[in-house]
């Protein structure tokens, strides 16, 4: 006869016997006895329960995703040999994708950005119109920080346009537009004399060189020749000084399907690399880097950072499960979703992820020359930089 707990009376219904013990970890969160240094309350996080137990997963999947490298992987019978030599594969780790949204870099999360891509930690980043005209912006004049309960008559009769609780001046646009204006002459006229054909990638990269500032991500992503895709290019300010120019001087062309060949191919070609997705907010950045993905069949590690909810069926508020179920992930990846503010969540993920491996990093990288120059240039991640620039350079 089987047990049904309807079948107690309602005195031994309110305390059911437990017949086992949960096998999980005991939950247990930081004791300020103990100090109030930062790695110690990061790492209770993991048996603090809710939002902090998937923060402390996240840091687990991006250093599994540092860590990473191909002499972690057994070699087969199908493994190429040039691909067996000890050197290549020590050197060999995980093509990282970063993306986020415009907000990210209005906010002060710029500099957390800035510093990963100055630093060589990702390998290729996506973004809004808004996540790269922001970065410039922000190096001609200031952005403020304001109420989420301002009024928008008032700010609006006064010059001032609201990011939730930050504000940027009407004038930093102007500076922008005396700026870019040259730039996207410039551009023009070596199109028509060179026939150079304008990506979004290959603008941004332009533009970050021209703005050679060192607070500029894309100044730092020109400089270390790292990818910057945004497919959504016209959808800000950089679309509305496009759309100026096109009845100034008519005839600039950016074409985006040679973008989409760059990212899709990039992720073709990164084996045997593995690749991992960082991704900040919801929207096209966060769909971009999943779809490229799929094109080799599933990122092998991801971690999004993001507020959306999956009830209204968005992508952005998509659980990872259903990036499985697209083939945009591996099915046996670990992959974790916080739910949260990203200007709250991405600093805490930096400290301790990217952040204690920086100084391992730039020692890898001078190992990763040095194996480079012993295997005559056959070096992972050398031989992928310049497949891609190979092929850039014929589209």
């Amino acid at each position: 006869m089987s047990f049904k707990v309807t079948d107690l009376p309602a005195a031994e219904a309110v305390l059911v016997p437990t017949e086992t013990v949960p096998d999980g970890p005991i939950i247990k969160g930081h004791d300020f006895n103990k100090g109030r240094d930062l790695d110690s309350i990061m790492a209770a996080m993991i048996t603090s329960g809710f939002q902090a137990t998937a923060l402390g997963q996240a840091v687990e999947e991006v250093n599994r995703m540092i860590n990473w490298r191909l002499e972690d992987d057994p070699i087969t019978a199908n493994t190429a040999p040039e691909h067996q030599e000890p050197a290549f594969r020590a050197s060999c780790r995980t093509k990282i994708y970063l993306g986020y949204t415009s907000n990210l870099i209005s906010a002060g999360v710029r500099e957390q950005i800035r510093w990963l891509v100055e630093h060589k930690m990702v390998d290729v980043v996506v973004t809004t119109a808004g996540g790269i005209e922001e970065d410039f912006i922000k190096c001609m004049g200031h952005t403020y920080m304001g109420d989420f309960a301002l009024k928008g008559k008032e700010l609006r009769a006064k010059g001032l346009n609201r990011i939730g609780n930050l504000l940027v001046p009407n004038s930093n646009y102007c500076l922008f537009e005396d700026w870019i204006m040259p730039l996207l002459d410039d551009m023009l006229k070596e199109q028509q004399e060179q026939g150079t054909v304008w990506t979004p990638s290959k603008m941004i990269a332009r533009l970050g060189q021209a703005i050679n500032h060192p607070d500029s991500v894309y100044y730092w992503a020109w400089k270390n020749n790292i990818p910057v895709f945004c497919p959504a290019i016209t959808d800000g300010s950089i679309g509305d000084m496009l759309f100026f120019h096109s009845y100034k001087s008519p005839g600039l062309v950016v074409d985006v399907v040679g973008d989409i060949r760059a990212i899709n191919d990039s992720a073709m070609r990164a084996s045997p690399r593995r690749t991992g997705m960082i991704i900040l907010g919801g929207g096209v950045p966060k769909h971009h880097i999943n779809n490229a993905n799929l094109m080799r069949n599933g990122a092998d590690f991801a971690v999004m950072l993001n507020t959306a909810q999956e009830f209204d069926g968005s992508d952005s508020g998509a659980k990872p499960d259903e990036a499985i179920s697209w083939g945009k992930i591996k099915p046996d990846a670990k992959p974790v979703k916080v739910c949260g503010d990203a200007t709250v969540l991405l600093p805490l993920l930096i400290s301790q992820t990217f952040a204690k491996h920086w100084g391992k990093r730039e020692q890898a990288q001078a190992e990763e020359a040095a194996a480079a120059a012993a295997a005559a240039g056959s070096n992972c991640n050398g031989q992928q930089q310049q497949q891609e620039q190979q092929h850039q350079q014929q589209q």
